[in-house]
């Protein structure tokens, strides 16, 4: 049975469970409710959670098991000498993927029979032309091991999905049942539907926690295997980043970081002043109807896509700065080599964290106690200083944070980068000069037909790690003072 149909199937008996087992606790209450030890829905939450819950738990966990174990089972199928020598087991098991899927396209699009998919012949300029026709690209031909390994994909994957059809659709009747035979009027409902909520609470926190670990070890291990293949001190104190897929390359991250912080700290530079500005306006001056216009209004700029700030750096602020700082330009100058600059980047993405700055500061500056400004006030003081001297030293904390918090967002950014800042790797305090970032190069590295073992190309993974940890720094530094900053006046 397809995913979808299992699902709807779970949910269907889910909606049953609920209405037969407010009905049953009714019935045996002899209809008075207030026999009952919980709310009728109680009963009903109960027989639906556990058809539904345990159901959909084994089956998420089947789906994400099923393909590593069908990989690891059809991979060990298929010899050594039939890996050739330009290849890896890797883009060979594509190759079986992309023919099981195609056989299995080709089925349920009436254009083969199931008896005609099992007994496919490798190498036929048929088999070849219907991949094609139910849109599968192959090479010139399909290899035997190829066809066979395929073959063997199919019929795992269609003895797991019965399989795994039998077991949810098992859990599901069988919860549903024993959680139906279990109502009663004196059965404590609530409590158990209560515990099985603060359960689910709990597991999607988890959730969240192990998928942070999972990202951080998939990178681990493979920055591992790049430190086997390149030296750390040329990684992290070398000057120069020249890879080179060739061999003898040179992968420091210092031009990287260097272009990284640069970039980050000019759009700092234009978002925090104008961000922290508008805040204090329209939380200290701005009316209420200003504000409820205002506020919404400069926020959208959030909602903008990074790749339209990208299409702006690249059309628009970096052929003005050429225009002014190119040869030919208005000041009559020639600082600048063409329309990618650090100042480019710098400007755009400073003006993509404006709004990002200002809601931030703006609920901080909000939170101070009324009660201060109001003794500012009535000890004589004026509007402008109990905002400069009471509430921003008040707020000065959660300020920072916010700004820290806005640093790690730049530092993050790519679509920026790539277009309004160009692609070399140098230092320079020039901010007229192109440079380029870690999230660039990450980008670059994985980008394209390139052996996955090699070093070049693992250094995307030592880099993603590094910058991973630096974001984290500081977005741990922005929670740590802002926590301080609710302790302290909250």
């Amino acid at each position: 049975m397809p995913t979808f149909w299992l699902v709807a199937l779970l949910l269907a008996l889910a909606a049953v469970g609920f209405y037969g087992g407010r009905r049953r606790a009714v019935v045996s209450a002899g209809g008075d409710v207030k026999k009952l030890h919980s709310l009728p829905a109680y009963y009903g939450y109960h027989v639906s959670l556990a058809a539904f819950v345990p159901a959909v738990g084994a089956l998420a966990i089947w789906l994400l098991a099923q393909p590593m174990f069908i990989e690891t089972r059809v991979s060990g199928m298929i010899p050594a000498e039939a890996v050739p020598e330009t290849s890896t087991l890797g883009l060979v098991m594509s190759d079986v993927r992309r023919v099981a899927e195609g056989l299995d396209l080709a089925v349920e699009q009436g254009l083969l029979t199931p008896k005609e998919a099992r007994n496919a012949i490798a190498g036929e300029q048929d088999l070849r032309g219907l991949m094609g026709e139910v849109g599968v690209a192959l090479g010139d031909s399909v290899r035997p091991e190829v066809l066979s390994a395929a073959q063997a994909y199919r019929n795992l994957s269609n003895t797991s999905r019965t399989i795994m059809t039998a077991v949810v659709a098992l859990l599901a009747f069988g919860g549903f049942f024993w959680a139906y035979a279990r109502t009663h009027k004196d059965f404590r409902a609530r409590n158990v539907v209560e515990r099985a909520v603060l359960a689910l609470l709990i597991l999607a926190a988890s959730l969240a926690i192990l998928t942070t670990v999972g990202i951080v070890l998939s990178m681990l291990f493979e920055t591992r295997n790049f430190f086997g293949l390149h030296s750390w001190t040329d990684f992290f104190f070398g000057s120069t980043w020249a890879p080179n897929f060739r061999g003898d390359s040179e992968l420091s991250i210092l031009p990287l970081l260097w272009g990284t912080l640069y970039i980050s700290f000019i759009a700092l530079l234009v978002a925090v002043p104008v961000g922290l500005f508008a805040a204090i306006y329209l939380s200290e001056y701005a009316s209420g109807a200003v504000r409820s216009f205002a506020k919404p209004l400069l926020e959208i700029l959030a909602g903008i896509p990074t790749i339209v700030y990208g299409l702006f750096a690249l059309l628009t602020v970096g052929p003005a700065l050429a225009n002014l700082f190119a040869k030919g330009g208005l000041l009559g100058v020639e600082w600048m080599a063409g329309a990618t600059s650090v100042l480019t980047a710098g400007l755009v993405m400073g003006i993509m964290l404006i709004p990002f700055v200002s809601s931030l500061s703006d609920d901080i500056i909000n939170a101070v106690p009324q009660a201060m400004r109001d003794g500012s006030l009535g000890l004589g003081a004026t509007k402008s200083e109990t905002v400069r001297q009471v509430v921003m030293p008040a707020a000065l904390p959660g300020i920072v944070g916010a700004v820290l918090l806005a640093a790690s967002r730049a530092i993050g950014e790519t679509m920026i980068v790539v277009m309004g800042a160009g692609a070399i790797a140098k230092f320079s305090i020039n901010p007229l000069d192109s440079m380029t970032t870690i999230t660039t190069r990450i980008v670059s590295q994985l980008t394209g037909d390139t052996d996955f073992a090699s070093p070049e190309t693992l250094v995307a993974f030592a880099l993603g790690l590094t910058l991973f940890v630096l974001t984290l720094g500081l977005n741990v530094l922005a929670l740590y003072i802002v926590r301080k900053y609710r302790e302290q006046y909250e």
